[in-house]
């Protein structure tokens, strides 16, 4: 896997030997960028895996980038995937509920978050949620969402602009609703 467009073009991205984390792939990747255009402000990627989303992202213009995930091992393979990039990168092992809560606290807030779960555990459910009750996106900010075909979630606050179909998986791009 590499970054495919912007500034680190053709950075080679590590990943995980184990099947734990779905890195997403180079085509899918590049379908989501060219579904967002243009990027810039802060980054948040909630499910981090390898980092290759919010290393894209800041490829592409994002400022800032603030990568989260649970695994041990995935930290390690973000922290050797972004150590050598020039914008600011917090990353954190955490479960995505409480760093959701510490960012409230904190009053963080992100243009564009993505949100790519483990499938089939109604977990963007809980992330919309969580992002709507800490005001985590900001206004005419956009999540990007990738899921398995078949799964579906609730978005109240959140409005679908774009709805794709990639193989197994489906991606969505949400706006909050009235921006």
């Amino acid at each position: 896997m590499r970054i495919i467009s912007g500034k680190y073009k053709a950075k080679k991205l590590h990943t995980l030997k184990s099947n734990d984390t779905r890195p997403t792939s180079d085509k899918v990747r590049e379908s989501v960028f060219s579904m967002l255009g243009d990027v810039e402000g802060g980054v948040l990627d909630l499910f981090g895996g390898t980092g290759g989303l919010a290393i894209e992202a800041l490829s592409r213009g994002a400022d800032r980038a603030m990568i989260i995930d649970g695994a041990g091992d995935a930290i390690k393979i973000i922290k050797e995937n972004t150590k050598d990039l020039d914008e600011p990168v917090e990353i954190f092992r955490n479960d995505y509920r409480r760093a959701l809560k510490a960012m409230g606290k904190r009053e963080k807030s992100f243009d564009l978050i993505f949100l790519d779960p483990p499938y089939n555990k109604k977990l963007i459910d809980k992330s919309l949620e969580l992002i709507s009750e800490y005001s985590i996106l900001n206004d005419g900010g956009r999540i990007v969402a990738e899921a398995g075909k078949n799964e579906t979630f609730a978005h109240p606050g959140f409005e679908i602009v774009k709805e794709n179909d990639y193989g197994s998986i489906k991606v969505w791009m949400l706006i909050k609703e009235g921006k």
